[in-house]
């Protein structure tokens, strides 16, 4: 994209349980940007950003052609001098605890006693959502209740990689491995690593889950991490268990209140024992710890 000045015209899908691949590798290539939002009852939504001058009557177009059945939309017009940057680019400075998450646009100074991270979350899940927050209170957590510093860490759905630039700050000497099934969450996690300085910590590579040769290779874990959703988090508890070591930690995210019996107690199953919850709002995150039986 060579200029980002002027209008834009937002399409909102509506919020759905889960995306399609086939859905957002459609959006991915018609839109200039896509966005997926979590809304607080636990659906996704897809948003694109086209500019203004694009027709309106392409999008269905488009998808027809591609045999791509779109899901219900509302067209939205978005006026700024430079939208991708004031409204996708950048997002309101996050202060969570020890740590202080701010845009790479932005020069907003880091408080003193903070740890600062610069993200650059334009593709990949906001690093301000509230499953964040529960997620970076966790990882506070690990770090002032476990006997020994965690070395071997996995993040798992990175998205803009931001839990594993987290655990990267927090734990210098750790070594971590950030995977994510979508290869621009995966090109953008490295991005932000690159520019936070910790990119010879952090290996960031495309997994689906726990499948991929490097997961495997760097396994058992001191630390696991998984901020997604309810439904994926159910289907990769074993998964999760099998490659934590015994004593570890893991944390969980991306669910809500009246999902948290269902997806904590299909953790318990495999031996993963709740230690705390995490409230925001209507988002819920976990912090469990592996048996060492």
């Amino acid at each position: 994209m060579s200029n980002n000045s002027g209008s834009c015209k937002i399409a909102k899908f509506e919020p759905a349980d889960e995306i399609s691949e086939s859905l957002q590798e459609f959006a991915e290539e018609f839109f200039e940007v896509t966005a997926i939002d979590y809304i607080d009852d636990g659906k996704e939504q897809l948003v694109g950003y086209l500019r203004q001058e694009a027709g309106e009557d392409d999008l269905p177009a488009a998808a027809a052609a591609r045999g791509m059945p779109l899901p219900p939309y509302q067209w939205e017009i978005l006026s700024s001098a430079d939208w991708l940057t004031e409204n996708v680019m950048t997002f309101t400075p996050l202060s969570e605890g020890c740590f202080f998450i701010s845009s790479i646009h932005d020069r907003t100074p880091v408080p003193e006693n903070k740890i600062g991270l610069h993200v650059y979350a334009a593709t990949a899940f906001g690093s301000e959502h509230q499953t964040t927050r529960g997620c970076l209170d966790a990882l506070m957590d690990i770090d002032s209740i476990s006997p020994e510093k965690p070395v071997r860490v996995l993040d798992v759905g990175t998205g803009s990689g931001i839990l594993a630039l987290a655990a990267a700050k927090l734990w210098p000497a750790s070594r971590i491995v950030a995977v994510d099934i979508d290869d621009e969450a995966v090109r953008v996690a490295r991005q932000n690593a690159a520019d936070n300085g910790v990119e010879k910590q952090i290996t960031a590579a495309l997994s689906d889950g726990y499948q991929s040769a490097v997961v495997q290779q760097n396994a058992p874990y001191d630390v696991i991490l998984a901020n997604i959703l309810a439904r994926p988090l159910i289907a990769m508890a074993g998964d999760m268990a099998k490659n934590l070591k015994k004593g570890g930690y893991a944390v969980i995210s991306g669910f809500i209140d009246n999902q948290t019996d269902w997806v904590v107690g299909e953790h318990e199953k495999y031996g993963l024992k709740l230690k705390r919850l995490y409230e925001k709002d209507n988002w819920r995150a976990a912090l469990l710890e592996k048996d060492n039986d």
